[in-house]
């Protein structure tokens, strides 16, 4: 995967931009609040149609414009494309793919991007939704129709939410539930079966990753929690056991399916639905401690950056190519030793790489990529 050039219209700071990447590392500098991150957050937008900053597409255009535009030009596999995002105040967005309109989930795979921001290195002590979010990114981008379904569920999870809360102020009746309780155990298990996939070959990736930036002194391990009621089994397969994707998944619609109906009284008192992957988490531990309760502050760092190493490896299996990836402003979050292996890793495997940082002196004072200066919304190369 490769970003050729980024093109901006009344984007954030940015009343026009072109610009022309490298195919190996780029390098902004510059003080904070001249527009670094706006580029990352562009090129991010572009791969899963959501910034990172934000969830309100009306902040992305500028303060006085009516409307923005952005142009990604990228290849995949060698095929050049190109995406298109228009934004206009008060009006839906609209998304192009090679000058044809598509829908927010045709757009999720064609190009692909991972991210490494400072709120990240809080990714392993840190609520469980940022975990999950973590996950959910990672699949779709490998797999449209895990997005697809990802979607389908959180709109069946919104309308028996709702059913829960009328049922509970005596508006509508409980007998309306199974209706949804059965498509809602569907989709839950379809999702849960390919999240537990997942962290299976994650877990694999990040242990290389965390022993090569610890100096093989660390070892990490993933393994998926599925959230459960106090006493209740989980369907997972137990350690050395072994069960076809077909088989987990007609387990785990079982379960779901007999929970939902064991705890629907209490989903009607709380108006909520207590059991399904928007609570699941994903445990971690370094030599065979919590790594979230128990790591020093450097484990849970090098944690963090052993889990999206991880994460371009996964993405390249599943894509036939290394995602871009986006470093925003992580450098002088990272101590020396860490900086070293991040960047000797991007060299050697031949990364598209998008840094943003304050300061030069955190790269390596030989030839090292292509070195650009931002001030307020002007790109110049060094």
């Amino acid at each position: 995967m490769r970003a050729d050039r980024l093109q901006l219209r009344g984007y954030r700071n940015y009343q026009e931009l072109a610009l022309d990447f490298s195919p190996g590392i780029n390098i902004f500098l510059g003080p904070n609040a001249q527009g670094k991150t706006n580029i990352i957050e562009a090129v991010y937008y572009a791969a899963l149609a959501r910034s990172h900053r934000t969830a309100k597409d009306q902040e992305l255009i500028g303060w006085e414009a009516e409307g923005a535009a952005m142009r990604l030009s990228f290849s995949r596999l060698s095929v050049a494309s190109r995406l298109d995002f228009l934004w206009q105040r008060g009006r839906r967005r609209r998304i192009l793919l090679n000058g044809q309109n598509i829908r927010p989930r045709e757009l999720v795979g064609n190009f692909t991007a991972v991210l490494f921001s400072p709120e990240d290195l809080y990714l392993i002590k840190g609520a469980p939704a940022g975990r999950r979010t973590f996950l959910d990114a990672e699949i779709s981008q490998s797999s449209p129709a895990y997005y697809h379904e990802l979607s389908r569920y959180q709109h069946l999870l919104q309308q028996r939410n709702a059913l829960l809360k009328k049922i509970r102020d005596h508006e509508a009746s409980r007998d309306m539930l199974e209706l949804w309780d059965g498509q809602l155990a569907a989709s839950a298990a379809r999702l849960v079966s390919r999240r537990y996939l997942a962290v299976g070959r994650l877990s694999e990736l990040a242990r290389r990753c965390q022993s090569r930036i610890s100096g093989a002194l660390e070892n990490l391990e993933l393994a998926y929690e599925l959230h459960r009621h106090s006493g209740d089994t989980a369907p997972l397969p137990r350690e050395g056991q072994e069960l076809s994707p077909d088989s987990m998944t007609n387990r785990l619609e079982a379960w779901y399916n007999e929970s939902m109906a064991k705890y629907r009284e209490m989903d009607i008192a709380r108006a909520v639905t207590g059991l399904g992957p928007h609570r699941d988490d994903l445990l971690l531990n370094v030599n065979g401690v919590d790594l979230r309760a128990y790591g020093s502050q450097g484990q849970q760092r090098t944690g963090a950056l052993a889990l999206k190493l991880a994460e371009l490896d996964f993405l390249r299996e599943g894509v036939g190519e290394y995602p871009v990836l986006l470093l925003d402003d992580v450098m002088s979050e990272l101590d020396a030793g860490r900086r070293k292996e991040l960047l000797a890793f991007l060299k050697r495997e031949e990364i598209q790489t998008l840094i943003t940082a304050t300061d030069r002196a955190y790269f390596p004072a030989e030839s090292f990529g292509e070195f650009f200066s931002v001030s307020a919304g002007q790109v110049q190369r060094l």
